[in-house]
């Protein structure tokens, strides 16, 4: 059960750290300083989780942006063996004058990779039709057999469907023996709603269990039978599978209203899940969490997570205020990242009259304790195109998994809405495709200089192993790094000037001095890496046992080259 510990942080001191502050300056340490709680877990990444977690801190109603504590308050020594660190925030960072700059995923120039096809996708459900959909899904790469399998709804408020490809671009629909062509159950039985949230999961020790999903329950067409009248909200069952085709019998859960969905936090070994429910700021996030997938977790004890708040801007043409419709999470490296799927109106009345499908677009966020989410940038991380007769003009969706990784890039699925149909027909829920988005790896964030050198000092880390990768771009400029102490005297050995000039654009290179490249002497002391930098960008940095580079971080939902989803090939998996 979840205590409530408000009165936690009534005793901090309110202090804005990240964005506000210039980054020609030195970025101090912060001064507000949390109250003693030494028994709650260390996480990989030397934050400490308060003893009562989650926490039930948040308020529903109001609209500023979430507190992160471990950006208020990091750890003195940040351990960095675990994954890629990426520069999304200040949490690595002591002093820099380098400029951050974030950076939005480039939509695939041959949109949609995927269309409505078969009579199933093409039929019409309460007048909407041509829908291949995603809503929440799934996108995996399988390593077992070596191909992307995706999963979606074929028409609106249809079958659950399987889609493969070698590629992400060239799809395919196995015939699969169950409900007709691809499609895994009929339509009307046991799925509705937004609600098939599929997860592919290569750590189960158990080979029936590598699937997991989150049904909304419907029972051939009967709604009611499975519906909480008491809380209003729909309820839901657990399935898992041992290939995606053949599902086990549902075990029921808790109740919450549609685009519920879920995610393993491998970083404590927990399944989260995302519910969604209402608020009287509209529809927002619930947590809760569990040990093992299948028991669930205590819904009913679920802490109100997150909403959007007063820097998700209404849409001008619309004016309503924006509502969470739906979050994905995944870890990714060192981090988890967030997609949030920020609503931005009209009111279903309206786009029922209109015939014109409602405004969703994609936004992300990052967290480093898998609750607190940091969402410095508002851009829409895929946009809606708002135009009349585009593909992906309203309405957008992503995925569960998030992203795929494919050698230098990251690969984004998403389901974006026309509200026309081929037959010229139209409506809010018509005309749904699924395309691709891509960045470049890590590349949420860089921290770039001009023509002037510009540097970057990190906070006392401690690494066990070897050798330092960079991801850079810089073919017109130049990258050198020093290595400190913790005292910020330079190690002579791997001083700027013995610095091997970096003059490359490359999202994995090794880091050489005249005195070799072995940082092995190093392992496990606080010190500090100093990045000098000119023309160019940086988007993160790592120390492998291997020459590889191989970073020990999380892949997203996988990709060609990886057995599961931990980076353990570097170089060999490009």
């Amino acid at each position: 059960m979840c205590i409530k510990w408000s009165a936690y942080f009534k005793r901090v001191t309110s202090i804005c750290l990240l964005f506000g502050l210039s980054y020609g300056a030195t970025i101090a340490s912060s001064s507000t300083v949390l109250d003693s709680d030494t028994t709650g877990q260390v996480l990989y990444n030397g934050i400490r989780l308060p003893s009562m977690w989650p926490p039930d801190t948040e308020d529903p109603l109001s609209k500023a942006p979430m507190r992160v504590p471990y950006l208020e308050n990091r750890p003195a020594i940040i351990p960095i063996d675990i994954g890629r660190q990426l520069f999304v925030d200040d949490f690595l960072i002591e002093a820099t004058t380098l400029s951050r700059v974030f950076h939005q995923a480039e939509k695939y120039e041959g949109n949609p990779v995927f269309y409505p096809e078969t009579p199933y996708e093409l039929g019409k459900y309460k007048g909407y039709g041509a829908v291949t959909y995603l809503g929440k899904g799934g996108a995996f790469y399988d390593p077992d057999v070596q191909e992307f399998k995706m999963f979606y709804t074929a028409g609106w408020r249809g079958s659950l469907a399987m889609a493969t490809s070698k590629d992400l671009l060239n799809w395919t629909r196995p015939e699969l023996g169950l409900a007709g062509g691809n499609t895994i159950l009929p339509p009307g039985v046991m799925i509705a709603g937004g609600d098939n949230a599929i997860w592919l999961d290569l750590n189960a020790t158990d080979s029936t269990q590598r699937y997991k999903a989150i049904i909304e329950r419907w029972v051939d067409g009967d709604w009611r039978k499975h519906f909480d009248e008491r809380k209003g909200l729909p309820r839901h069952t657990l399935h898992t599978s041992s290939d995606g085709r053949i599902w086990s019998q549902g075990v029921p859960t808790g109740s919450a209203s549609d685009y519920t969905s879920f995610f393993y936090n491998p970083f404590r070994n927990k399944w989260v899940f995302s519910l969604k429910r209402d608020t009287k700021r509209g529809r927002a996030r619930f947590y809760s969490e569990g040990d093992d997938f299948i028991k669930g977790a205590p819904w009913h004890d679920a802490v109100f997570w997150v909403n959007a708040d007063e820097e998700d801007r209404p849409d001008p043409e619309v004016g309503d205020p924006a509502q969470l419709y739906s979050l994905n999470a995944v870890a990714y490296e060192s981090l988890i990242l967030g997609q949030f799927y920020i609503h931005l109106g009209p009111h279903n009345n309206v786009s029922e009259q209109t015939k014109i499908p409602k405004i969703t677009e994609l936004k992300m966020g990052f967290s480093r304790d898998g609750f607190h989410w940091h969402r410095p940038d508002r851009v829409p991380f895929v946009a809606a195109t708002r135009q009349e007769g585009d593909w992906d003009r309203s309405y957008l969706h992503g995925t569960m998994g998030i992203c795929l990784v494919m050698g230098d890039k990251l690969w984004f699925p998403y389901t974006g809405y026309s509200g026309i149909a081929p037959d010229g027909s139209r409506g809010m829920y018509t005309g749904a495709s699924i395309g691709m988005a891509t960045l470049r790896r890590d590349g949420f964030a860089s921290m770039e200089a001009g023509k002037k050198k510009g540097t970057l000092l990190t906070r006392p880390v401690t690494f066990s192993g070897k050798y330092l990768f960079v991801n850079v771009d810089c073919p017109e400029g130049e990258l050198r790094v020093e290595v400190l102490d913790e005292q910020d005297r330079v190690l002579k050995q791997f001083s700027v000037k013995t610095s091997r000039p970096i003059c490359i654009d490359k999202t994995l290179h090794k880091v050489e001095w005249a005195t070799g490249d072995d940082l092995s002497a190093l392992a496990d002391k606080p010190v500090k890496f100093r990045f000098h930098l000119t023309n160019g960008r940086l988007y993160s940095f790592w120390v492998s046992p291997d020459e590889s580079g191989a970073s020990y971080g999380y892949v997203g939902a996988g990709g060609p080259g990886y057995d599961g989803v931990v980076d353990d090939k570097g170089i060999n998996a490009y």
